[in-house]
């Protein structure tokens, strides 16, 4: 009775404009979006807290655009958030009062820009569910996919050359070699793409809007098809258009994990520190792999590498 007046009482409120009644739930769940992605990450947090014996009624679940400007400025209650974005996390973070956040489905440099940027934190944790992978799992990949490859190629932009040092270090111990250029200004894309794909094997995707976007994407994919130089993105919407393989995390895989870490905060823990996802999936585009010469099975793929990172 008391999980259905919560629910009740939030449904009223939202009625009325008003997210800030909704108190007693013990998890709220913000979205950035109502799109697919966002949906099932969604409702993979549900599915993982009901698993784990949370009544469904004290879990609240609000989408930004449903709730805009004051309404969710004026969020409060629950023990912890969930945020699914970077709109979702740039609303809840300066919330006066506001409980612990996990903040999911957002890359690590976004994740880190709006933390810097945002005045009049509140004193409460926050932690990050990187939507990206970590350099020594795509590295890893690419041995495993590739070990001939031995140059690998990167476009830095502004935000992702903050990760430079990283991921050098990172093809160092597993003795590749990073060949960079660098991409200010979409003047200097085809500079910087000529640059990497005419002395690499194999071309690495890091995640940079400056970079990787709606507009640049088909005339990178075209460049390396043509270079005959493979292409590891971060997204399966990539691979779909042409390039080898993608290395990423459903948002369904992403969304248990981060009810894992609320979890953890509700059975009064300290806020989890940051982390990338643990579990991840390999696609490989068949169409461009045979073109290339090359035969890859996916699963194959997927199960070495995660044999790998339980080695010892």
């Amino acid at each position: 009775m008391q999980g259905l007046a919560v629910l009740l009482r939030c449904l009223a409120a939202l009625a009325l404009g008003c997210a800030g009644a909704c108190w007693g739930a013990d998890v709220v769940i913000l979205s950035s979006e109502r799109s697919a992605g966002y949906s099932e990450a969604a409702q993979a947090v549900v599915a993982e807290l009901v698993r784990s014996g949370m009544d469904r009624a004290e879990i609240v679940q609000l989408v930004v655009p449903d709730a805009p400007g004051a309404e969710v400025a004026g969020l409060q209650g629950g023990k912890v958030w969930i945020t699914l974005g970077a709109e979702a996390l740039g609303r809840a973070l300066p919330r006066e009062g506001r409980p612990p956040i996990i903040a999911a489905l957002i890359p690590r440099l976004g994740f880190e820009r709006i933390v810097r940027e945002t005045v009049h934190k509140s004193t409460a944790g926050v932690a990050a569910l990187y939507l990206d992978q970590p350099f020594p799992r795509q590295l890893d990949l690419l041995r495993l996919a590739l070990p001939d490859a031995k140059r690998v190629g990167v476009l830095w932009g502004h935000e992702s050359m903050q990760q430079q040092v990283g991921l050098v270090a990172a093809a160092q111990s597993r003795g590749l070699e990073i060949v960079g250029g660098t991409v200010t200004s979409p003047i200097t894309l085809y500079a910087g793409l000529k640059t990497v794909l005419s002395d690499t094997d194999v071309l690495l995707a890091v995640a940079d809007p400056a970079v990787y976007n709606g507009t640049t994407i088909s005339n990178i994919l075209l460049a390396t098809y043509r270079s005959r130089v493979p292409l590891l993105a971060f997204s399966p919407a990539y691979t779909k258009a042409g390039a080898l393989m993608s290395l990423h995390s459903a948002p369904r895989q992403i969304g248990g994990q981060a009810a894992t870490m609320a979890r953890a905060v509700l059975q009064g823990g300290a806020v989890p520190a940051s982390q990338y996802p643990l579990e991840f999936s390999v696609l490989v585009n068949d169409y461009v792999a045979r073109s290339l010469g090359l035969t890859l099975d996916e699963g194959v793929l997927s199960e070495r590498l995660r044999r790998l990172e339980k080695r010892p």
